[in-house]
Protein backbone atom coordinates (compact mmCIF):
# COMPACT_ATOMS: atom_id res chain seq x y z
CA UNK A 1 0.00 0.00 0.00
CA UNK A 2 1.46 3.35 -1.06
CA UNK A 3 1.20 6.18 1.46
CA UNK A 4 1.37 9.74 0.19
CA UNK A 5 1.51 12.32 2.96
CA UNK A 6 -0.94 15.19 2.70
CA UNK A 7 0.17 18.79 2.94
CA UNK A 8 -1.27 18.97 6.47
CA UNK A 9 0.67 15.86 7.54
CA UNK A 10 3.89 17.23 6.07
CA UNK A 11 3.33 20.47 7.95
CA UNK A 12 2.83 18.62 11.25
CA UNK A 13 6.01 16.61 10.64
CA UNK A 14 8.10 19.68 9.83
CA UNK A 15 6.68 21.73 12.70
CA UNK A 16 7.37 18.99 15.26
CA UNK A 17 10.83 18.36 13.77
CA UNK A 18 11.80 22.02 14.11
CA UNK A 19 10.43 22.21 17.65
CA UNK A 20 12.40 19.12 18.67
CA UNK A 21 15.60 20.47 17.12
CA UNK A 22 15.19 23.78 18.93
CA UNK A 23 13.71 22.80 22.31
CA UNK A 24 14.36 19.12 23.05
CA UNK A 25 17.69 18.29 21.39
CA UNK A 26 19.73 20.65 23.64
CA UNK A 27 18.41 18.94 26.80
CA UNK A 28 18.06 15.33 25.56
CA UNK A 29 21.30 14.12 27.14
CA UNK A 30 20.36 15.72 30.46
CA UNK A 31 16.91 14.12 30.35
CA UNK A 32 18.59 10.71 30.09
CA UNK A 33 21.51 11.19 32.48
CA UNK A 34 19.47 12.83 35.25
CA UNK A 35 16.26 10.84 34.69
CA UNK A 36 14.59 14.25 34.44
CA UNK A 37 11.09 14.94 33.19
CA UNK A 38 11.01 18.53 31.85
CA UNK A 39 7.37 19.29 32.55
CA UNK A 40 7.76 22.78 31.09
CA UNK A 41 7.78 21.15 27.64
CA UNK A 42 4.13 20.16 28.02
CA UNK A 43 2.56 23.62 27.57
CA UNK A 44 4.92 24.15 24.63
CA UNK A 45 3.75 20.89 23.04
CA UNK A 46 0.23 22.10 23.77
CA UNK A 47 0.90 25.33 21.90
CA UNK A 48 2.23 23.22 19.04
CA UNK A 49 -1.15 21.49 18.86
CA UNK A 50 0.07 17.91 19.18
CA UNK A 51 -0.97 16.92 22.72
CA UNK A 52 -4.52 16.44 21.50
CA UNK A 53 -3.50 15.64 17.97
CA UNK A 54 -6.49 13.36 17.32
CA UNK A 55 -8.96 15.15 19.60
CA UNK A 56 -11.62 17.39 18.01
CA UNK A 57 -10.93 21.15 17.87
CA UNK A 58 -14.05 21.74 20.00
CA UNK A 59 -12.08 20.44 22.99
CA UNK A 60 -8.76 22.06 22.10
CA UNK A 61 -7.42 19.27 19.91
CA UNK A 62 -5.96 19.37 16.41
CA UNK A 63 -8.54 17.08 14.83
CA UNK A 64 -5.82 15.30 12.87
CA UNK A 65 -5.61 11.62 11.97
CA UNK A 66 -3.64 8.67 13.33
CA UNK A 67 -0.85 8.96 10.75
CA UNK A 68 -0.28 12.54 11.90
CA UNK A 69 0.17 11.22 15.43
CA UNK A 70 2.63 8.60 14.17
CA UNK A 71 4.63 11.32 12.40
CA UNK A 72 4.68 13.45 15.56
CA UNK A 73 5.91 10.70 17.89
CA UNK A 74 8.47 9.62 15.27
CA UNK A 75 9.99 13.10 15.13
CA UNK A 76 10.09 13.40 18.92
CA UNK A 77 11.71 9.96 19.25
CA UNK A 78 14.53 10.93 16.90
CA UNK A 79 15.65 13.40 19.54
CA UNK A 80 14.37 11.90 22.82
CA UNK A 81 12.62 8.55 23.11
CA UNK A 82 11.83 9.45 26.71
CA UNK A 83 9.73 12.46 25.75
CA UNK A 84 8.22 10.42 22.91
CA UNK A 85 7.08 7.70 25.31
CA UNK A 86 5.53 10.20 27.71
CA UNK A 87 3.94 11.98 24.76
CA UNK A 88 2.42 8.73 23.50
CA UNK A 89 1.02 7.85 26.93
CA UNK A 90 -0.53 11.32 27.15
CA UNK A 91 -1.77 11.96 23.61
CA UNK A 92 -2.81 8.44 22.70
CA UNK A 93 -3.44 6.30 25.79
CA UNK A 94 -5.11 9.07 27.76
CA UNK A 95 -6.43 11.80 25.45
CA UNK A 96 -7.50 9.50 22.64
CA UNK A 97 -9.19 7.10 25.06
CA UNK A 98 -11.19 9.98 26.49
CA UNK A 99 -12.01 11.26 23.00
CA UNK A 100 -13.32 7.87 21.89
CA UNK A 101 -15.13 6.74 25.03
CA UNK A 102 -15.95 9.57 27.44
CA UNK A 103 -19.26 11.39 27.75
CA UNK A 104 -19.71 14.90 26.39
CA UNK A 105 -19.48 16.34 29.90
CA UNK A 106 -16.29 14.39 30.64
CA UNK A 107 -14.68 15.53 27.40
CA UNK A 108 -15.44 19.18 28.13
CA UNK A 109 -14.17 18.82 31.68
CA UNK A 110 -10.88 17.03 30.98
CA UNK A 111 -9.75 17.44 27.38
CA UNK A 112 -8.98 21.20 27.23
CA UNK A 113 -6.32 21.03 29.98
CA UNK A 114 -4.85 17.86 28.51
CA UNK A 115 -4.72 19.41 25.04
CA UNK A 116 -3.11 22.69 26.12
CA UNK A 117 -0.52 20.99 28.33
CA UNK A 118 -1.61 22.41 31.68
CA UNK A 119 -2.37 18.80 32.68
CA UNK A 120 -0.43 15.59 32.06
CA UNK A 121 -2.29 12.38 31.23
CA UNK A 122 -1.66 8.68 31.75
CA UNK A 123 -3.28 5.28 31.44
CA UNK A 124 -3.27 2.94 34.45
CA UNK A 125 -3.98 -0.70 33.61
CA UNK A 126 -0.90 -2.81 34.43
CA UNK A 127 -0.49 -4.28 37.91
CA UNK A 128 2.26 -6.29 39.63
CA UNK A 129 0.48 -9.57 38.78
CA UNK A 130 -1.29 -8.42 35.61
CA UNK A 131 0.84 -7.34 32.68
CA UNK A 132 0.09 -9.16 29.45
CA UNK A 133 -2.88 -10.71 31.26
CA UNK A 134 -4.84 -7.46 31.54
CA UNK A 135 -8.02 -9.27 32.57
CA UNK A 136 -6.17 -10.47 35.66
CA UNK A 137 -6.14 -7.06 37.34
CA UNK A 138 -6.98 -7.12 41.06
CA UNK A 139 -7.78 -3.46 41.72
CA UNK A 140 -11.42 -3.31 42.84
CA UNK A 141 -14.09 -0.63 42.73
CA UNK A 142 -17.31 -0.76 44.78
CA UNK A 143 -20.16 1.72 44.69
CA UNK A 144 -20.73 3.68 47.87
CA UNK A 145 -23.34 6.37 47.42
CA UNK A 146 -22.17 8.94 44.89
CA UNK A 147 -18.63 7.56 44.65
CA UNK A 148 -16.78 4.41 43.78
CA UNK A 149 -14.18 3.32 46.32
CA UNK A 150 -11.08 1.90 44.62
CA UNK A 151 -8.47 -0.31 46.25
CA UNK A 152 -5.42 -1.78 44.60
CA UNK A 153 -2.04 -1.12 43.12
CA UNK A 154 -0.92 -0.18 39.63
CA UNK A 155 2.63 -0.76 38.35
CA UNK A 156 4.86 0.42 35.46
CA UNK A 157 2.60 3.41 34.76
CA UNK A 158 4.17 5.82 32.27
CA UNK A 159 3.75 9.42 33.49
CA UNK A 160 2.36 7.98 36.74
CA UNK A 161 4.22 10.35 39.05
CA UNK A 162 3.41 13.40 36.93
CA UNK A 163 -0.11 12.69 35.73
CA UNK A 164 -3.00 14.92 36.74
CA UNK A 165 -5.61 12.79 34.95
CA UNK A 166 -5.58 9.03 34.42
CA UNK A 167 -7.73 6.53 32.59
CA UNK A 168 -7.71 3.73 35.18
CA UNK A 169 -9.24 0.25 35.12
CA UNK A 170 -10.70 -1.65 38.07
CA UNK A 171 -12.78 -4.75 38.74
CA UNK A 172 -16.38 -3.81 39.50
CA UNK A 173 -17.49 -7.46 39.37
CA UNK A 174 -14.46 -9.59 40.31
CA UNK A 175 -16.29 -12.85 39.54
CA UNK A 176 -17.18 -11.86 35.97
CA UNK A 177 -13.66 -11.87 34.50
CA UNK A 178 -13.37 -9.66 31.44
CA UNK A 179 -17.05 -8.69 31.77
CA UNK A 180 -16.53 -7.19 35.21
CA UNK A 181 -14.00 -4.43 34.46
CA UNK A 182 -14.88 -0.71 34.40
CA UNK A 183 -12.83 2.29 33.24
CA UNK A 184 -12.61 5.40 35.41
CA UNK A 185 -11.25 8.92 35.13
CA UNK A 186 -9.05 9.41 38.18
CA UNK A 187 -7.42 12.65 39.30
CA UNK A 188 -4.23 12.78 41.35
CA UNK A 189 -5.95 14.82 44.10
CA UNK A 190 -8.77 12.36 44.73
CA UNK A 191 -8.77 11.18 48.38
CA UNK A 192 -7.00 7.85 48.74
CA UNK A 193 -4.81 8.22 45.65
CA UNK A 194 -1.05 8.15 46.14
CA UNK A 195 2.05 7.77 44.01
CA UNK A 196 4.20 4.90 45.26
CA UNK A 197 7.75 4.16 44.19
CA UNK A 198 9.32 5.89 41.19
CA UNK A 199 10.90 3.13 39.12
CA UNK A 200 14.51 3.29 37.93
CA UNK A 201 14.66 2.08 34.33
CA UNK A 202 17.70 1.31 32.16
CA UNK A 203 16.17 3.15 29.20
CA UNK A 204 13.60 5.87 28.55
CA UNK A 205 15.05 7.69 31.50
CA UNK A 206 13.24 10.98 31.96
CA UNK A 207 9.90 9.41 31.12
CA UNK A 208 8.62 8.83 34.66
CA UNK A 209 7.39 5.33 35.43
CA UNK A 210 5.66 4.83 38.76
CA UNK A 211 3.67 2.63 41.06
CA UNK A 212 0.22 3.98 41.96
CA UNK A 213 -1.52 3.15 45.24
CA UNK A 214 -5.29 3.23 45.68
CA UNK A 215 -6.31 3.05 49.33
CA UNK A 216 -10.07 3.63 49.56
CA UNK A 217 -9.64 6.09 46.69
CA UNK A 218 -12.88 7.97 46.16
CA UNK A 219 -13.86 8.48 42.52
CA UNK A 220 -17.13 10.26 41.64
CA UNK A 221 -19.70 7.95 40.07
CA UNK A 222 -19.85 10.37 37.15
CA UNK A 223 -16.25 9.52 36.28
CA UNK A 224 -17.05 6.11 34.85
CA UNK A 225 -15.91 6.02 31.19
CA UNK A 226 -18.15 4.12 28.84
CA UNK A 227 -20.55 1.50 30.14
CA UNK A 228 -20.39 -0.04 33.61
CA UNK A 229 -18.60 -3.42 33.53
CA UNK A 230 -17.63 -2.80 29.90
CA UNK A 231 -14.10 -1.46 30.48
CA UNK A 232 -12.56 -4.25 28.44
CA UNK A 233 -14.32 -2.86 25.35
CA UNK A 234 -12.59 0.46 26.04
CA UNK A 235 -9.27 -1.39 26.14
CA UNK A 236 -9.93 -3.41 22.99
CA UNK A 237 -11.34 -0.51 20.95
CA UNK A 238 -8.10 1.41 21.08
CA UNK A 239 -5.59 -1.44 20.74
CA UNK A 240 -4.98 -1.17 16.99
CA UNK A 241 -4.53 2.60 17.25
CA UNK A 242 -2.27 2.24 20.29
CA UNK A 243 0.02 -0.24 18.54
CA UNK A 244 0.28 1.76 15.33
CA UNK A 245 0.89 4.98 17.28
CA UNK A 246 3.65 3.50 19.47
CA UNK A 247 5.30 1.90 16.44
CA UNK A 248 6.11 5.42 15.28
CA UNK A 249 8.49 5.78 18.21
CA UNK A 250 10.41 2.71 17.08
CA UNK A 251 10.85 4.25 13.62
CA UNK A 252 12.18 7.46 15.14
CA UNK A 253 14.79 5.70 17.29
CA UNK A 254 15.93 3.58 14.35
CA UNK A 255 16.25 6.63 12.11
CA UNK A 256 18.37 8.43 14.71
CA UNK A 257 20.62 5.37 15.15
CA UNK A 258 21.13 5.09 11.39
CA UNK A 259 21.83 8.82 11.02
CA UNK A 260 24.43 8.83 13.80
CA UNK A 261 26.06 5.70 12.39
CA UNK A 262 26.36 7.20 8.92
CA UNK A 263 27.95 10.33 10.34
CA UNK A 264 30.41 8.30 12.41
CA UNK A 265 31.28 5.96 9.52
CA UNK A 266 32.19 9.00 7.39
CA UNK A 267 34.28 10.58 10.12
CA UNK A 268 36.03 7.70 11.92
CA UNK A 269 39.26 6.51 10.28
CA UNK A 270 41.09 3.23 10.81
CA UNK A 271 43.91 1.69 8.78
CA UNK A 272 44.22 4.94 6.86
CA UNK A 273 40.63 5.15 5.58
CA UNK A 274 37.08 5.90 6.65
CA UNK A 275 35.46 2.92 8.37
CA UNK A 276 32.46 3.51 6.12
CA UNK A 277 34.62 2.45 3.17
CA UNK A 278 34.90 -1.07 4.60
CA UNK A 279 32.39 -3.43 3.01
CA UNK A 280 31.30 -4.99 6.31
CA UNK A 281 30.36 -1.57 7.68
CA UNK A 282 28.54 -0.71 4.45
CA UNK A 283 26.63 -3.98 4.73
CA UNK A 284 25.52 -3.08 8.25
CA UNK A 285 24.41 0.36 7.12
CA UNK A 286 22.54 -1.12 4.17
CA UNK A 287 20.66 -3.54 6.41
CA UNK A 288 19.85 -0.77 8.91
CA UNK A 289 18.45 1.43 6.14
CA UNK A 290 16.46 -1.34 4.46
CA UNK A 291 14.83 -2.59 7.65
CA UNK A 292 14.02 0.91 8.86
CA UNK A 293 12.34 1.79 5.56
CA UNK A 294 10.42 -1.49 5.51
CA UNK A 295 9.20 -0.85 9.05
CA UNK A 296 8.27 2.74 8.22
CA UNK A 297 5.94 1.82 5.37
CA UNK A 298 4.37 -1.04 7.30
CA UNK A 299 3.66 1.34 10.18
CA UNK A 300 2.41 4.18 7.97
CA UNK A 301 0.09 1.96 5.94
CA UNK A 302 -1.24 0.31 9.10
CA UNK A 303 -1.94 3.75 10.57
CA UNK A 304 -3.98 4.67 7.49
CA UNK A 305 -5.95 1.42 7.67
CA UNK A 306 -6.47 1.65 11.45
CA UNK A 307 -7.83 5.17 10.96
CA UNK A 308 -10.26 3.90 8.35
CA UNK A 309 -11.37 1.07 10.65
CA UNK A 310 -11.90 3.50 13.55
CA UNK A 311 -14.11 5.72 11.41
CA UNK A 312 -16.12 2.79 10.05
CA UNK A 313 -14.84 3.03 6.50
CA UNK A 314 -12.43 0.10 6.64
CA UNK A 315 -11.99 -3.40 8.04
CA UNK A 316 -10.49 -4.16 11.44
CA UNK A 317 -6.70 -4.35 11.43
CA UNK A 318 -5.86 -6.14 14.67
CA UNK A 319 -3.27 -8.50 13.24
CA UNK A 320 -1.81 -5.79 10.99
CA UNK A 321 -1.42 -3.42 13.95
CA UNK A 322 0.22 -6.16 16.03
CA UNK A 323 2.52 -6.93 13.10
CA UNK A 324 3.51 -3.30 12.69
CA UNK A 325 4.61 -2.82 16.31
CA UNK A 326 6.19 -6.30 16.41
CA UNK A 327 8.31 -5.68 13.32
CA UNK A 328 9.11 -2.02 14.05
CA UNK A 329 10.17 -2.73 17.64
CA UNK A 330 12.47 -5.61 16.69
CA UNK A 331 13.93 -3.63 13.78
CA UNK A 332 14.57 -0.77 16.18
CA UNK A 333 16.54 -3.01 18.53
CA UNK A 334 18.57 -4.53 15.68
CA UNK A 335 19.37 -1.13 14.18
CA UNK A 336 20.35 0.33 17.56
CA UNK A 337 22.53 -2.69 18.30
CA UNK A 338 24.26 -2.33 14.92
CA UNK A 339 24.83 1.36 15.66
CA UNK A 340 26.65 0.48 18.88
CA UNK A 341 28.77 -2.07 16.96
CA UNK A 342 29.70 0.50 14.31
CA UNK A 343 30.76 2.96 17.00
CA UNK A 344 32.89 0.29 18.66
CA UNK A 345 34.18 1.13 22.13
CA UNK A 346 32.76 4.63 21.93
CA UNK A 347 29.32 3.17 21.31
CA UNK A 348 29.44 1.37 24.64
CA UNK A 349 30.04 4.59 26.55
CA UNK A 350 27.06 6.22 28.25
CA UNK A 351 27.99 9.63 26.88
CA UNK A 352 27.28 8.55 23.31
CA UNK A 353 23.72 8.73 21.99
CA UNK A 354 23.83 5.30 20.38
CA UNK A 355 24.11 3.60 23.77
CA UNK A 356 20.94 5.46 24.75
CA UNK A 357 19.19 4.33 21.57
CA UNK A 358 19.86 0.69 22.41
CA UNK A 359 18.64 1.07 26.00
CA UNK A 360 15.53 2.86 24.78
CA UNK A 361 14.80 0.43 21.95
CA UNK A 362 14.44 -2.66 24.11
CA UNK A 363 11.37 -1.38 25.95
CA UNK A 364 9.39 -1.35 22.72
CA UNK A 365 9.64 -5.15 22.59
CA UNK A 366 8.23 -5.35 26.13
CA UNK A 367 5.78 -2.52 26.81
CA UNK A 368 2.23 -2.34 25.42
CA UNK A 369 2.27 -6.09 24.86
CA UNK A 370 5.46 -8.10 24.50
CA UNK A 371 6.75 -9.42 21.18
CA UNK A 372 5.60 -12.89 22.31
CA UNK A 373 2.03 -11.69 22.90
CA UNK A 374 2.01 -9.87 19.56
CA UNK A 375 3.04 -13.07 17.79
CA UNK A 376 0.29 -15.02 19.57
CA UNK A 377 -2.32 -12.47 18.49
CA UNK A 378 -1.16 -12.58 14.88
CA UNK A 379 -1.02 -16.39 14.85
CA UNK A 380 -4.52 -16.76 16.28
CA UNK A 381 -5.98 -14.37 13.71
CA UNK A 382 -4.22 -16.16 10.88
CA UNK A 383 -5.56 -19.52 12.02
CA UNK A 384 -9.09 -18.27 12.56
CA UNK A 385 -11.78 -20.21 14.46
CA UNK A 386 -11.87 -24.01 14.31
CA UNK A 387 -14.58 -25.21 11.94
Amino acid sequence: MDVELSEAQRLIRETVREFCRREIAPIADRIDSEDWFPRELWPQLGDLGVLGIMAPPAYGGAGADLLSGVLAIEEIAKVSASIALSYGAHANLCVNNITLNASEEQKRRYLPALCDGSAVGALALTEPEAGSDAVGIRTTARRQGDVYVLNGRKMFITNGSQADTMVLYAKTDPEAGSKGITAFLVEKDFPGFQVGQILDKSGHRGSPTAELLLDDCQVPAGNVIGEFNQGISVVMQGLAIERAFLAGEAIGIAEAALSDSLAYARERRQFGQRIGDFQLIQAKLADMYTETEAARWLVYSTAVRAQAAATGSGERVNKEAAASILFAAEVCTRVANAAVQIHGGYGYMNETRVSRYLRDAKLLEIGAGTSEIRRLLIGRELMGPEL
